[in-house]
């Protein structure tokens, strides 16, 4: 049986299909490494690509990724909504066949050596790979970085075209965006604010007001750390009654990259406003195609 990890890198490209096209290719010219999923977002100017490797391999296939993206793409003339900190922001490596999330935090911690030593990027470690328990939540790195935050490797400036990046090992996490018809974005901080976990709404949800200028509408953009605990079904469901509350309708919801099959409610309210979705959003269904 082959040990498999996912890998789920967001970069800071969302308006050159022809960019993330190249850095997927990049990825999936690794043996044994299979790109799943590709997600643009023009708004927030990211993409996120999702591919699987065997554990024996994931590491070449993400700093093949990162290494693409950091030619690529220049943060000196990046512009977008969502935070970020690199060409290549966040690289998260989960568990899915035979290892162990300690196994996803030693091949972090190989990739964030590789990407210092060769690519000259700051590092930062974060989720169950994280050095420093202030560094677990990506969102304190962020903010960290930004100011006198040392990184876990490499050097201690960002690099000049291609910034910095977070590396970590964590469960599975489910990116769910609900769009608002509003094109209000106060509306959308306001109930990110009520929701999101650490201002006591629900557990294991982080939450951002985003504002989408190529439709005139605005999005609260999720993710769901613990699925199992608050589905997509418990955010929408909490996003509709702040919205109630407010006068604002639903326009449509959103799943970025794959979710597992087990996530979904086909008879949930959000299901039915999903847009997009097809059989290939389900994470089983993907890897069947490749191993």
């Amino acid at each position: 049986m082959q040990r498999l990890v996912e890998c789920v890198p967001n970069f800071s490209e969302g308006r050159n299909p022809e960019t993330v096209q190249q850095i997927a290719a990049a990825i999936a010219s690794v043996e044994t490494a299979c790109v799943l999923d590709r997600h643009i977002d023009p708004d927030h100017n990211r993409s996120v690509i999702t591919f699987v490797a065997t554990a024996e391999r994931v590491v070449e296939a993400a700093f093949a990724g990162v290494k693409c993206a950091s030619e690529l793409i220049d943060m000196r003339r990046h512009e977008g909504v969502h935070p970020r900190l690199g060409a290549t922001d966040v690289l998260p490596l989960v568990p899915i066949r035979g290892v162990t999330i300690d196994d996803c935090v030693a091949l972090a911690h190989e990739t964030g050596r590789m990407i210092a030593r060769d690519l000259s990027i700051p590092v930062y470690y974060y989720e169950r790979a994280a050095l420093h328990p202030e560094r677990v939540n990506l969102e304190d790195i962020r903010r960290g970085a930004r100011s006198q935050m040392v990184p876990d490797e490499g050097p201690d400036r960002f690099h000049d075209s291609a910034g910095a990046i977070v590396v970590g090992a964590r469960p599975f996490l489910i990116a769910f965006n609900v769009v608002l018809r509003s094109d209000d974005l106060a509306t959308a901080r306001r109930i990110a604010r009520t929701i999101r976990a650490r201002n006591g709404g629900l557990p294991f949800l982080k939450a951002l007001g985003f504002q989408l200028q190529t439709r005139s509408l605005v999005q609260v953009s999720m993710n769901l750390v613990n699925y199992e605990v608050t589905g997509m079904g418990d955010a929408y469901d909490a996003i509709r009654r702040e919205a109630d509350a407010l006068g604002v309708d639903i326009a449509s919801t959103e799943i970025v990259g794959l979710v597992p099959r087990n996530a979904l409610d086909r008879d949930a309210e959000y299901f039915r406003k999903l847009e997009k979705f097809s059989e290939e959003t389900i994470l089983e269904n993907q890897i069947e195609k490749c191993y």
